[in-house]
């Protein structure tokens, strides 16, 4: 191996190194560490921008809110989920929440930092789901926010890009700046979250749902009915994403723990 590959290679090891040490945090909810090299004010920024893209494209295209009923009901739900979450992380009273359905006929949900949320017109139809059950698709999804797995993955994004960076600077060659609105994006629709993500969100996900008053034993019906609508999924060793069946064993679980959180919240 040539010596100023050896370089570049021990470079980017160590500017890896760094990075990491510079920028974990311990997230406050799960003890986790998460790299967070990228602030939570430049994701919420980057996520109102990629979101006003995404509601603009909509609306141009005549998909977004086109019923009524149905996008206060999917609002109505959205409210009542919003209150546990700020008791869970209270600096996400302060956020800019925004919900939109979108006509689309993918079995499909999302929430970008900052409280940003879409629920697309074939989760609701496809799956014939009740409100306790989008409920937990919504859960779920706001959680990823409240975990600030957006953010957390940017950043890693963000810091192989300085790496890389430096590196290409110190080859001679031209080095590039990410689109931090550009990787939520991709982060958002393209990209699949890890299991470890997705973990922490069912279960996050399922005590939101219970604290507001929803069933949380519908975040099982709902994956059964994800479960039939894929025909199966792939098996879990070539996912990211736990199995199917991995994830509703999980939630069996998760589900009958907070219970008493549901019985509570119907009382009041």
């Amino acid at each position: 191996m040539h010596s100023t590959q050896r370089f570049l290679i021990r470079a980017g090891t160590c500017i890896g190194a760094l990075l990491v040490t510079a920028g974990c945090e311990t997230n406050p909810i799960t003890g986790r560490q998460q790299l967070m090299i990228v602030s939570e004010g430049e994701a919420q920024s980057a996520s109102a921008q990629a979101y006003a893209k995404t509601v603009g494209a909509a609306q141009i295209q005549r998909k977004l809110d086109t019923n009524a009923a149905r996008t206060n009901r999917v609002k109505a739900i959205t409210q009542r989920l919003i209150a546990p979450a700020t008791s869970i992380v209270p600096a996400s009273a302060q956020w800019s929440w925004q919900v939109h359905v979108i006509d689309d006929d993918s079995v499909n949900a999302w929430c970008m930092p900052g409280g940003k949320i879409a629920v697309y017109t074939g989760l609701i139809e496809r799956l014939q789901a009740n409100d306790d059950e989008l409920a937990a698709v919504m859960g779920h999804e706001i959680a990823h926010a409240l975990r600030e797995h957006g953010r957390e993955r940017a950043s890693a994004a963000a810091g192989q890009g300085i790496a890389i960076g430096v590196l290409a600077t110190v080859a001679g060659a031209p080095a590039g700046t990410a689109d931090l609105s550009k990787l939520i994006l991709d982060y958002t629709f393209n990209l699949p979250n890890s299991r470890t993500h997705e973990t922490e969100a069912d279960r996050i996900g399922v005590e939101l749902a219970a604290r507001a008053g929803f069933d949380p034993r519908a975040s099982i019906t709902l994956w059964q009915k994800m479960q039939q609508a894929s025909g199966g999924g792939p098996p879990q060793f070539m996912s990211t994403h736990p199995s199917h069946q991995t994830r509703i064993s999980d939630l069996q679980v998760y589900a009958a723990r907070v219970m008493p959180l549901y019985e509570q919240a119907r009382r009041r």
